[in-house]
């Protein structure tokens, strides 16, 4: 008898569950509609540490599940920002020209809104014109649209030349992370028609709520960033559960195999690519906008490389390990450079955490990859006795070779 999706995988449900409780928890502690426990900077702490989440499970399934150490996810996440972001700015842009001009003698004509909210947006790199790529900015739907569609196009077409090349290996990282790199090169130009290093600013108001406290706004954005997390991450663990994810693993652990067995090795590399793009999309989409603004710094390789290193330190292969791990880093980070980490004087010298926060990231790392390779999420697996799986030729990690490894003892 085929039993359900959710019969196979009760660990989604408990995700969804604890999501929900989570997010219901937050709600009641929140000032916007609950005690005032927490309060509204943290609120968007915790909403914007939920999209890291997101684009951690994306990343577990294009590296923990397929095998790909992609080095350029966060571009797809910053390029999602970047498409919200323009709708968000041209139409906050436009309410503060409108406001300007209504009490002008003569009403203003839409060419001079059109040319106001331009010299507004643009006279910080020396223009008054719109760039063809904002042709839809003023347009919510088509931007949402965008926040899918730019990512997902770039990573296919990226991937459809990478994969048919059969690039592989330290290789395809490295490619990976020179895409990420010349993205950010490229958008730090003033003429990239995205205001060059200034990027992005004044997200966090949206437009035609100016009168709604942040509060309010922060709540939402932490509903439609949990909606999303636990859609996305429902998404993932469907793809992973059957065939496909079958040989998307089989991919992993031994790629000649796969393909001498008669499967396209590049059209699966190609569709969990491309589509761990749109999903990073959809996570930076809703992160800046609680974040307040954007810039190519938060799209320079290394945004990419710590992306790794949460999935690394949650434990990669498995989802709610990225989730895990996205979660403790970001909150940890948080404390530490957010000056609550409480100072360290030796006497000679004081270990400032704000100062040592990466070093420490960097050795946790290390620690992990040496002594815990499954990560945060190993402890799970303990708790739930999944150490020793039963079923003959199970999937025992990520590790490259792991599972032949296994059956050849039995």
């Amino acid at each position: 008898m085929n039993r359900s999706f959710i019969a196979r995988n009760p660990s989604v449900l408990i995700f969804i569950v604890i999501l929900a409780l989570f997010t219901l928890g937050v709600t009641v502690l929140s000032e916007a509609f609950g005690t005032g426990f927490l309060s509204t900077s943290f609120v968007k702490t915790l909403g914007k540490t939920l999209c890291l989440c997101l684009v951690a499970v994306a990343m577990d399934l294009v590296w923990g599940y397929c095998g790909i150490l992609s080095l350029g996810h966060f571009a797809f996440f910053g390029l999602g920002g970047y498409m919200i972001g323009m709708w968000l700015m041209y139409e906050r842009t436009r309410d503060i020209v409108v406001g300007s001009l209504a009490e002008a003698p003569i009403p203003p004509t839409e060419q001079e809104i059109v040319d106001g909210i331009g010299t507004q947006i643009f006279g910080v790199v020396g223009s008054n014109e719109f760039p063809v790529i904002w042709a839809f900015s003023d347009s919510l739907l088509i931007q949402l649209l965008l926040v899918v569609l730019v990512p997902g196009l770039l990573a296919l077409v990226f991937g459809w030349l990478a994969f048919r090349s059969r690039v592989a290996g330290v290789y395809l990282s490295i490619l990976t992370q020179a895409m990420t790199l010349a993205l950010a090169l490229y958008l730090f130009q003033n003429d990239s028609g995205l205001r060059g290093n200034n990027g992005l600013s004044g997200l966090q108001n949206l437009p035609g709520l100016g009168g709604v406290p942040q509060s309010v706004v922060s709540m939402w954005f932490l509903w439609g960033s949990a909606a999303a997390l636990g859609l996305g991450y429902f998404l993932s663990a469907w793809v992973v559960s059957g065939k496909f994810g079958s040989v998307v693993r089989g991919i992993r652990d031994n790629e000649a195999r796969v393909r001498f067995l008669g499967y396209s090795v590049e059209t699966y590399k190609l569709v969990v690519f491309t589509l761990t793009a749109c999903i990073a999309g959809i996570a930076g989409a809703l992160y800046y906008p609680q974040a307040g603004i954007i810039n190519p710094a938060e799209i320079a390789p290394i945004a990419s490389i710590y992306l790794a290193v949460w999935v690394a330190i949650g434990g990669r292969g498995r989802l709610y390990g990225a989730v895990i791990g996205a979660a403790f880093v970001s909150l940890v980070s948080s404390w530490f450079t957010g000056g609550r980490a409480p100072d360290i004087p030796l006497g000679f010298y004081t270990i400032k955490w704000v100062d040592w926060w990466l070093v420490l990231l960097g050795l946790s790392f290390v620690l992990v990859t040496l002594f815990a390779p499954r990560g945060i999420g190993g402890l799970v697996d303990l708790w739930t006795d999944r150490r020793h799986p039963d079923r003959h030729g199970a999937d025992l990690g990520p590790d490259k070779g792991s599972l032949r490894e296994r059956e050849a003892d039995e």
